[in-house]
């Protein structure tokens, strides 16, 4: 129980948004930072630079066209520097709107100047499963990503731009942007591939060995990850969709074949998710029909016992009444034979049952 209200309590509360006025920025999830966190990555094809800060301010340097500047906010709980940042880019209110509240499902939206896209990061920590809201303003030589917290699966992309690895530095923003999703997405597959192995050890355990009552918890912690894993993926898939037909300036036509393997991808994931959600519900049904044979096997012992003694309870019943002419009772043998009756009737019982095979 306790497990589970600390999973309630991670849901966004979007009631907090309700009869505002649209473009109300009203920051909706549970992961606050005290400050914000900038991370700057600015590079081309010949050099690279890094620069971190907590001031918002530090990013309105980076303007150059000839180079491509990532910007990574941490903390969407601080209002009023995330409102410095859409000023700035004279972003959208109701994108400002959006940014902040993670309750929004993954998204793309296509505006003048820059393109504004939502999606959900699912990663392990501390055994349990992460899912952060990520949005991402792509313009043409820039990309603002706005994350809840420390913390994401971006390692391997900031490592190919500072090793220079791969096309990335001789790429535009869009590829950056392919890269970040490309990132996002190869994380599902280790997050269902966990989910796999899950599934196949508690399907051998209600194989192998006798199910206890933790199997249920475990089964129902399955299903709850599943649909938080569903909720995440199905949405982006429509983004993805869109994005690979989409028709603008900031997509070089180039990027749009990395941008249709990923959406392979995600229809990849998208269907060993429905697999895995239907193995889990076969799990439940699988510990239901265990735990009915185990049920079975006890009422068949419990009839065969009973089916035993009725004859013998019988007999005993009869010399158990109270009149006072019963001729065995005065026959010197009759109580050894009485117990051989009984026990001779017992071993047949006991013969018949096994030739049935019901024992």
């Amino acid at each position: 129980m306790a497990k589970r209200r600390k999973l309630l309590l991670r849901r966004p509360k979007t009631s907090k948004t309700v009869n505002q006025i649209p473009g109300t920025m009203t920051y909706v999830g549970h992961k606050e930072l005290t400050e914000t966190k900038l991370d700057v990555i600015d590079y081309n094809l010949e050099s690279f630079e890094r620069y971190t800060s907590n001031s918002p301010e530090d990013a309105f340097k980076f303007v150059d066209e000839e180079r491509v500047t990532w910007f990574n906010i941490d903390g969407l709980n601080n209002i009023k520097d995330i409102e410095k940042l859409g000023e700035y880019y004279e972003l959208h209110p109701l994108v400002m709107e959006d940014i902040v509240n993670t309750g929004q499902r993954p998204k793309i939206e296509e505006y003048q100047d820059y393109l504004f896209v939502v999606a959900k990061m699912l990663y392990y920590k501390n055994g349990d499963i992460e899912n952060e809201h990520i949005s991402m303003i792509v313009g043409k030589n820039y990309i603002l990503t706005f994350q809840e917290s420390n913390g994401d699966v971006f390692d391997p992309v900031r490592e190919r731009i500072e090793t220079s690895k791969g096309r990335i530095r001789g790429r535009s923003a869009d590829y950056l942007m392919f890269a970040l999703l490309d990132s996002i997405i190869d994380n599902y597959f280790l997050v269902i591939d966990d989910m796999s192995d899950r599934i196949e050890a508690l399907e051998e355990s209600l194989f192998t060995s006798k199910p206890s009552d933790d199997i249920t918890y475990e089964i129902q912690d399955l299903k709850r990850n599943i649909l938080r894993i569903r909720r995440a993926v199905f949405p982006l898939r429509e983004v993805i969709s869109r994005l690979e037909k989409l028709e603008n300036d900031l997509i070089d036509p180039k990027t749009s074949n990395y941008i249709r393997d990923l959406y392979d991808h995600i229809i990849q994931i998208s269907e060993n998710i429905e697999i895995y959600r239907e193995m889990i519900w076969g799990l439940m049904d699988m510990y239901m029909t265990t735990i009915s044979n185990r049920m079975n096997e006890v009422m068949k012992v419990l009839t065969i016992m009973a089916s035993i003694f009725i004859p013998l309870t019988f007999i005993a019943g009869i010399y158990g009444m109270n009149f006072e002419y019963i001729p065995e009772l005065q026959w010197k043998y009759s109580y050894f034979v009485l117990w051989g009756i009984m026990i001779i009737i017992f071993l047949l019982m006991l013969y018949y049952f096994k030739r049935k095979k019901w024992l």
